[in-house]
């Protein structure tokens, strides 16, 4: 579905905010790719051996240095829930208390925001060739596929666990991809219906299909924007997820950046803005029914970019981007984490200089992205006000200078 009237003609009615700012933390869901896809490879793995969700003098070095509110925070289905017990209520409790312990440590101990982000691709049973092993949830013709009706249990048990913690945001799932959109609609649908149902009134991200791409939101023959601001949230209290890199495929692997931002989210920024514009165009009725009914807005969870002036220029365009549209709120930057060493997460054609986790070095010793990327380009993107106290909001709060 495309909205080629609006994308010139939408302009934003009320001041641009970005409320959170930050990056991706990865470690939570290493440890288990298995060359041969061998089932069960790295399960339940060994805490601070086989991964880790964050690293605290990192976390430190971000908040009080950089002032980053948000992180998101990266763990597995397959360890939360044991293949033993099956996606659902019953978790390995030990794996949750060092979730836990993290999640706490940001928000509670050091003041910022975190994303609790299951990076499982909509699929649970086999974690072992991601992201494409493994069961899409909800595949009912898959006999061994949990439900989505499971889907919705592993929320409200996991929701109703962090109701207390205002600052804690439910990031649904990371990435579905190749399953009809409709299902990754039904299944975001349980998951808000679970949390709601506990009184968790928590700020919830939704993804798409299609990896959750902006440049694909509106593309193909089962797009995003045909359904899925269908979810029915009685708080409405959530946000739509959307990643975006900038190289050539938009996969995040290659050093070049090539995908101009501005262009590649122009439908998806059209799409947010015709469903939450308080002055819609004259369209459909149907559309203004929804408007009234979704405040859309959006996180842009994941995207990165190479130490080359050519992703530098277009990383520092991707920011100013969303910070000059109204519909973005906050964004996190992929990835920091620490087990990343000198291997990178982003745009690097595989070559290994290192991640945004303060600290880290590239190969030899020479200067990491954190170095290059982050500090040089990102860092002075950073607002100087964020919302550090109160409830995750899709209206945000109130926005302070860094509380020394």
């Amino acid at each position: 579905m495309k909205y080629p009237g609006l994308l010139a003609s939408l302009a934003s009615t009320a001041s641009a905010t970005i409320f959170y700012a930050g990056v991706a933390e990865s470690g939570g869901e290493f440890g288990v790719w298995s060359a041969d896809a061998k089932k069960g490879t790295g399960l339940p793995g060994t805490f601070g051996v086989d991964y880790q969700f964050i690293d605290k003098k990192g976390v430190d070095v971000h908040i009080d240095q950089n002032h980053l509110n948000l992180f998101r925070i990266a763990f597995l289905l397959e360890r939360m829930c044991p293949l033993e017990t099956g996606l659902g209520s019953t978790y390995n409790e030990t794996h949750f208390d060092h979730f836990k312990e993290a999640v706490d440590y940001v928000t509670v101990t050091k003041g910022a925001y975190a994303i609790l982000d299951p990076h499982s691709y909509m699929r649970y049973n086999d974690p072992s060739s991601q992201p494409y092993s493994g069961s899409v949830i909800g595949n009912n013709s898959d006999p061994t596929a949990a439900t989505t009706e499971q889907f919705g249990q592993f929320w409200g048990e996991l929701a109703a666990r962090f109701a207390d913690n205002e600052k804690v945001i439910f990031g649904l799932m990371n990435e579905p991809h190749d399953m009809p959109t409709s299902l990754v609609l039904e299944n975001n649908q349980a998951a808000i219906d679970a949390i709601r149902a506990v009184k968790a009134e928590n700020l919830i991200i939704i993804p798409g299909n299609s990896w959750t791409g902006g440049h694909a939101w509106a593309q193909g023959p089962d797009p995003n924007s045909a359904i899925i601001h269908q979810f029915k949230d009685p708080l409405n209290n959530t946000a739509v997820d959307i990643h975006e890199y900038l190289d050539v495929d938009y996969s995040g692997s290659h050093s070049e950046c090539v995908s101009d931002p501005a262009t590649n989210l122009a439908e998806v920024t059209a799409w947010l803005k015709f469903f939450h514009s308080r002055e819609p165009p004259a369209v459909n009725k149907q559309f203004t029914n929804i408007r009234q009914e979704h405040n859309l807005k959006a996180f842009v969870t994941e995207f990165g970019g190479h130490n080359n002036t050519g992703c530098a220029d277009m990383l520092t365009d991707f920011v100013d981007y969303l910070a000059d549209n109204e519909e973005y709120i906050g964004w996190t930057a992929w990835a920091a984490g620490p087990f990343w060493g000198s291997a990178s997460p982003c745009c690097t054609d595989s070559a290994n200089y290192g991640s945004f986790e303060p600290g880290s070095k590239a190969a030899g010793g020479g200067p990491s992205l954190y170095d290059t990327v982050w500090l040089k380009v990102l860092q002075p993107k950073v607002p100087a006000k964020l919302q550090w106290t109160g409830k995750a909001s899709v209206e945000g709060g109130e926005l302070t200078e860094f509380p020394n």
